[in-house]
C-alpha cells in the first residue's frame, strides 16, 4: 500500500491510499514505476489530477518493520498500456517517472502488523465483491454506467 499525493490544476492538493496484492506496485526500470487503478468511487480526484497535473508524491510505508520511503515523480495514465492485462480488473495503469526516491524518518511511525488483506482488492482466482457502499443512494448517481453496483443482480458485499 501506499498513499498518492496529487494536486489540481489550480494547486489544490488531494492524497489518497491505494491498495493491492503484494506486487501491485513495480518498477520497471530505473525511470518507471507502474501501478493499477482499480474501481473506487468513480470520482477520480487523484488520476484526474495526475491528468490535468502529472507531478506525484508517492508514500510507502511499512507498519510492521517502521520503515517508510518517497517516491516524487511526473505520472501518465494510458488507457490502452499493455500492462494493465497484468492486473485484474484494472481501469487502467499509471506510470511514474521518478524525479526523487529517498527514506524518510521512521521515528513516529505506529507499528502494525496486517491482520487480513481487503476481500475487495481484485485477484485472478475469484470475483470481487461490491460493496455496500456502492449501492446508497447518494453514490448511484455518480458510478459509472458499467460499475457492478448498478446491477442489482451482482455480486453482493460477499462476492455471491
Amino acid at each position: 500500500m501506499f498513499f498518492l499525493a496529487t494536486a489540481d490544476a489550480e494547486g489544490r492538493p488531494t492524497c489518497s491510499y491505494k491498495g493491492g496484492e503484494p506486487g501491485f506496485v513495480r518498477v520497471l526500470d530505473p525511470q518507471t514505476v507502474v501501478f493499477p487503478n482499480y474501481d473506487g468511487n468513480g470520482m477520480y480526484l487523484s488520476t484526474g489530477n495526475v491528468l490535468v497535473n502529472p507531478d506525484v508524491g508517492l508514500l510507502f510505508i511499512d507498519f510492521e518493520q517502521g520503515h517508510r520511503m518517497r517516491l516524487e515523480g511526473t505520472a501518465s495514465i494510458d488507457l490502452q498500456d499493455p500492462l494493465r492485462e497484468d492486473y485484474p480488473e484494472a481501469q487502467f495503469v499509471v506510470r511514474v517517472r521518478p524525479r526523487a526516491v529517498y527514506p524518510n524518518c521512521p521515528r513516529y511511525i505506529h507499528r502494525y502488523e496486517l491482520v487480513r488483506r481487503s476481500r475487495f482488492v481484485p485477484r485472478s482466482d475469484c470475483l470481487t465483491p461490491v460493496p455496500d457502499w456502492k449501492r446508497s443512494d447518494w453514490a448511484v448517481d455518480v458510478l459509472p454506467e458499467d460499475d457492478p453496483a448498478r446491477d442489482p443482480g451482482e455480486r453482493d458485499v460477499l462476492g455471491r
